[in-house]
């Protein structure tokens, strides 16, 4: 059975954590050439808390180098590095019956968040779609230096597919809030398009299937609520990241009501 968690409540905001999983099917583990701390390091571990900002939530159990819920269906699993930094994930020779298996969860995936979407578009008329992700910025080594603050905002807002005619003032309002909800005492860089110009294949779905009818926002948290080589966690630092995008999703629910 696919492996997420879905918590529906009353509302028009939808958020997600679709690379927070770790789990791998029994099937592929031995086929995997990562070791397990690697491939944490590259997963966005501790995303689905910030889900509880949304009204609908929805978490990815599974790990997105079993399924990236991110990338087309016929990419959603790769053996070639060339499609994951140069990591090298699995084995060669990865089995056909193991790729038809990841691209039927991604199937099954798209399949649940269309009905999702479905229902919120037919009792709310639009929907804000926030879609929360992750990424590392000390990647010389847990004692090398950080990632120059110039190409790596604390928070990155990807509005790739954004309507800016309808939801333009939306976005802005979005990060004006983000800024002003301090992360360990000192106020969030928040950016737009820095790291990921391009986007991901979740929100460019979305947009080809529903237009301006859901506003989708894609929050990507520099890790430094945590340690990215050991794992530690920064509880704090977190719980200022989720308290900032929920005075943030606050700010323009309204937009979504009317």
């Amino acid at each position: 059975m696919p492996d997420w968690d879905l918590v529906i409540g009353h509302g028009p905001v939808l958020v997600t954590a679709i690379h927070d999983g770790h789990a791998i099917r029994n099937s592929l583990l031995p086929h995997l050439a990562i070791d397990e701390a690697s491939r944490r390091r590259e997963e966005d571990p501790m995303t689905a808390a910030l889900t509880r900002a949304g009204d609908v939530r929805l978490v990815a159990r599974q790990s997105r180098f079993q399924v990236d819920l991110n990338r087309p269906r016929h990419k959603c699993i790769s053996s070639d590095p060339a499609d994951t930094w140069g990591l090298q994930i699995w084995k060669p020779g990865l089995p056909g019956a193991e790729l038809d298996a990841s691209m039927r969860e991604h199937d099954q995936f798209y399949t649940l968040v269309r009905a999702l979407i479905d229902a919120l578009l037919k009792q709310w008329g639009k929907v804000l779609l926030v879609d929360v992700h992750s990424y590392n910025h000390r990647r010389d080594g847990p004692q090398g230096p950080v990632a120059p603050m110039l190409g790596n905002p604390d928070i990155e807002l990807g509005v790739t597919t954004l309507d800016r005619t309808r939801w333009g003032s939306v976005a802005k309002r979005f990060a004006d809030v983000l800024r002003d909800h301090p992360i360990n005492d000192a106020k969030p860089d928040v950016r737009e398009n820095i790291r990921f110009p391009t986007g991901g294949y979740f929100p460019e779905w979305v947009y080809a299937t529903y237009g301006d009818k859901v506003c989708t926002i894609s929050p990507e948290y520099k890790k430094i609520f945590m340690d990215e080589w050991t794992g530690k966690l920064d509880i704090a630092a977190l719980e200022h990241c989720r308290d900032g995008l929920q005075h943030a999703i606050d700010a323009v629910r309204p937009e979504f009501l009317a």
